[in-house]
């Protein structure tokens, strides 16, 4: 509510005064994360011009919350391979304050110029742009190396997608880090839409299916994954530049 509030250059005692409640029942759902009756939801939301589940995503119901959550999915597809080639290029795009990549070495990107390209014009539009690789070093890409039957192949996959991306390392507004967590998903995520790439024990990440999600107001299985990169990113050590 307080970054809808500041969108629409109000502050709490306009919003009170517009709904008809006093300035310290706004300033309890701001600040206390207090929900209003039914009535106060609607008309807040009428004023800032939003979905009441964005305000108050916890006042939905069960049953709504995961009717909502499926809605986000927009696609399933088989394996990654048969994702278009375009959809990954109109992801990307899309982006206008933040662009993530989490994988362990995402090679089928990493070697595709275009997209290093795009990755550059983002982020000097002023996009965050965050991408996680695995550290070949670490036990958890062994391990996937070891069930995927390619063993230290993978190691040196992820060196030589570090070797790709050289040339991005130095561009202001991009971050490499490196994580040493067991991924159960890929992740690909512009603003609020995401590609997560599942994991299945002993196939390579080309053959698991891929879903295409788009957040909206009270679903959230696109809060999950996207929750789940940030505390990968949090976790994990910054590239050093060489």
């Amino acid at each position: 509510m307080r970054a809808a509030l500041l969108e629409q250059g109000l502050t709490p005692a306009d919003l009170a005064a517009d709904v008809g409640v006093d300035t310290k029942s706004v300033e309890r759902w701001i600040g206390r994360d207090r929900t209003p009756y039914r009535k106060h939801r609607y008309a807040v939301a009428a004023r800032l011009g939003t979905d009441e589940a964005f305000l108050w995503p916890k006042a939905l119901s069960p049953e709504q919350s995961a009717e909502a959550s499926e809605s986000e999915i927009l696609n399933i597809y088989p394996h990654r391979w048969t994702v278009p080639r375009d959809t990954w290029k109109r992801l990307f795009e899309t982006a206008q304050e933040e662009l993530g990549i989490l994988v362990y070495s995402g090679y089928f990107l990493a070697e595709d110029g275009n997209l290093h390209q795009l990755l550059r014009e983002k982020a000097e539009a002023g996009v965050r742009v965050r991408v996680l690789l695995g550290d070949p070093d670490c036990a958890a890409v062994a391990q996937r190396g070891a069930d995927e039957g390619i063993d230290d192949a993978m190691g040196a996959k992820i060196r030589n997608v570090i070797v790709l991306y050289k040339s991005l390392r130095s561009v202001d507004g991009v971050e490499f880090r490196l994580h040493s967590t067991t991924l159960y998903n890929s992740i690909y995520r512009a603003d609020g839409q995401v590609l997560v790439n599942t994991h299945i024990y002993g196939r390579p990440a080309a053959d698991a299916p891929v879903f295409h999600l788009r957040r909206i107001a009270g679903g959230g299985m696109v809060s999950t994954y996207l929750d789940s990169f940030e505390r990968v990113w949090s976790e994990a050590v910054p590239l050093d530049e060489e």
